[in-house]
């Protein structure tokens, strides 16, 4: 099944590589010539802001899902033709993830690594059948998969693993996956 609407998980960082800066915008163009909805945390700046721009470049349709606090710090993009505001950072995880038909981690640091485990914990109790795709740019989630694989093998992860992330190493692979 072809998918609608993407969440995105990223960096908001500006201190990034700009080879993950080119992925990024590979990707939002990809979404938005794709005809994807973009959701995503809104923040003006990293690469939510490069994707969320790359996106409405071709023509995606963006929903901001951001935190009260970053209105109040002067952070929120002006990209989105939608935004919602959450009280925090967890209800922010939750809209998204309720928005979206699967959702894409970027490179990114600890908030992302934060909203990857929030969806897919989820996913092992059964609140959703939704994955995770990490996006593995210069192999990027190497390390982070490899101890994906040690929790599988160890026992500690119900079910299959399969079943809550998926990667894609480059751009053809990620489109095939959001191509269904």
């Amino acid at each position: 099944m072809a998918v609608r609407s993407l969440g995105l998980f990223c960096a908001a960082s500006e201190t990034i590589d700009a080879l993950y800066v080119q992925a990024a915008c590979e990707v939002g163009h990809l979404v938005g010539s794709l005809g994807i909805t973009l959701v995503y945390g809104g923040a003006k700046a990293g690469l939510m802001e490069t994707t969320a721009a790359a996106a409405k470049e071709k023509g995606a349709h963006i929903v901001g899902v951001f935190p009260r606090i970053l209105i109040e710090r002067n952070r929120v993009s002006e990209l989105p033709d939608e935004k919602v505001v959450t009280e925090n950072l967890s209800d922010r995880k939750d809209n998204i993830l309720l928005r979206s038909d699967v959702l894409l981690a970027l490179p990114g640091g600890v908030g992302t690594l934060d909203e990857v485990f929030h969806v897919m914990a989820a996913a092992t109790i059964g609140y959703h059948r939704k994955r995770v795709i990490f996006y593995n740019v210069n192999g990027f989630w190497d390390g982070i998969l490899a101890q994906l694989d040690s929790f599988r093998k160890a026992g500690f992860v119900r079910g299959n693993a399969d079943s809550y992330y998926t990667v894609a190493n480059n751009i053809a692979e990620l489109e095939e996956l959001l191509k269904g």
